[in-house]
């Protein structure tokens, strides 16, 4: 069964956690960290993002980051300040985005499960990444940034978490974008009993995006055991940091394709060429009604396709839209056969709207654009659960989880 286990959180003040919380350093490059940044030395990006005050295009991996990294952390612990509470808690953290809420538990996850598959995956990670993230948790000594979990909603924990929630909350803010966010702290004793109902009534977690800090959080516990000559188990840099979500609460938004150029065919090749497996049809606006279909934008227009082909005889991954998008027409018709190096394609993330789609074409720096319909949670977690990986970016889930709310330290 899962585990999400009370820690010894390291909170800003509660007058500051505004100013402290950040994007994570994943969403943002580092020119967009620096400008989020400005005028705010308290920000979590100083120190999820470290490259922000150093010379312009430091390597990124360079000794000097990661120590500047530990500089801005130390700090950042001195003069929000960050305070470790005394008791070991779970903390009940909510979203707001859009009038939509989603309510999570932050507790520490634990890397055996993660290793074992009680924590399920959905995609593959890439070394480059993990060796990122795992030195600077180990520079850090921390989990700054939490993964993003999610489970099939338990209607025992949700009353739980409920009842909490009628406590004054200890943070409570608007992001600059909009997004309020809201964190309760559980005192020990319904920690417990929270951690319990977790332990009793939830089989696995699934990772619906923190992919490589979870793959790193494994790296740390394995490169940790053996310098504690006495480990068991139970030491802190066993466990990571996450927050996990009812998945009755959650939206998944589409993850759109853009492709640089048409392979040396022109418009009407292209079209030619699509229309052997799919019905084309032109259409007003760029937002897709269903899975099994997808629209593409180019020349000013929007197009609508259907399959020919029956999408149903596919297995689990195979259904997906950008699977047979990807086999059907990026690799056959662009010449984009492998999408995680392909330096032909772009991913757009479903929160900058079919507007972006538009723009990338009309601005000449696309021919073709492609927008698809979300990927629902009943096929992430099948596709999890047959131990199966998603074609890359293939979920984006909005709204994001702040950086620097709760860290857990080992």
């Amino acid at each position: 069964m899962a585990k999400l286990t009370p820690f010894h959180g390291l909170l800003p003040q509660p007058a500051r956690a505004a100013e402290v919380s950040a994007v994570p350093y994943d969403v943002v490059n580092s020119e967009e960290a620096a400008v989020l940044a400005e005028g705010n030395p308290l920000s979590f990006l100083h120190v999820s993002r470290p490259e922000i005050d150093m010379e312009p295009g430091i390597d990124l991996h360079d000794d000097r980051v990661y120590a500047q990294a530990k500089a801005a952390f130390d700090r950042l612990c001195a003069e929000a300040p960050l305070t470790l509470d005394a008791g070991e808690h779970l903390y009940i953290y909510r979203l707001i985005m859009n009038g939509r809420a989603q309510t999570g538990v932050i507790g520490a996850a634990s890397a055996e499960e993660y290793n074992s598959g009680i924590i399920k995956k959905h995609e593959k990670t890439r070394k480059d990444k993990e060796d990122d993230r795992t030195r600077h948790v180990m520079t850090l000594r921390s989990h700054t940034g939490p993964a993003f979990f999610t489970y099939r909603d338990v209607a025992e924990i949700s009353a739980l978490i409920a009842a909490e929630m009628n406590a004054a909350p200890l943070f409570d803010f608007v992001s600059c974008d909009g997004i309020r966010h809201t964190l309760w702290r559980v005192d020990e004793a319904k920690s417990a009993e929270l951690a319990a109902l977790f332990e009793s009534k939830v089989p696995v977690f699934y990772i619906a995006d923190g992919h490589h800090r979870s793959a790193a959080a494994a790296r740390t516990a394995a490169e940790c055991a053996p310098n504690n000559p006495n480990h068991t188990g139970k030491e802190d840099y066993n466990y990571f940091l996450a927050v996990a979500f009812p998945d009755s609460q959650l939206a998944i938004m589409p993850y759109n394709r853009a492709v640089k150029t048409l392979n040396g065919l022109d418009e009407a090749g292209f079209l030619a060429a699509l229309e052997k497996e799919f019905d084309i049809t032109v259409c007003e606006d760029g937002e897709v009604a269903a899975n099994g279909e997808f629209k593409f934008y180019m020349n000013k227009v929007w197009r609508l396709a259907k399959p020919k082909f029956d999408i149903s005889k596919f297995d689990v991954i195979g259904q997906l839209d950008a699977s047979w998008l990807q086999e059907r027409v990026l690799c056959p018709i662009l010449g984009i056969d492998d999408p995680r190096t392909s330096t032909g394609i772009d991913f757009i993330g479903g929160i900058r709207g079919t507007a972006e789609l538009e723009k990338l074409v009309n601005t000449g720096s696309h021919a073709v654009t492609f927008s698809l319909h979300a990927v629902t949670l009943d096929q992430l977690m099948a596709i999890a659960d047959a131990g199966e990986i998603m074609p890359p970016k293939s979920t984006w889930f909005e709204p994001k989880l702040r950086d620097g709310l709760v860290s857990h330290n080992f």
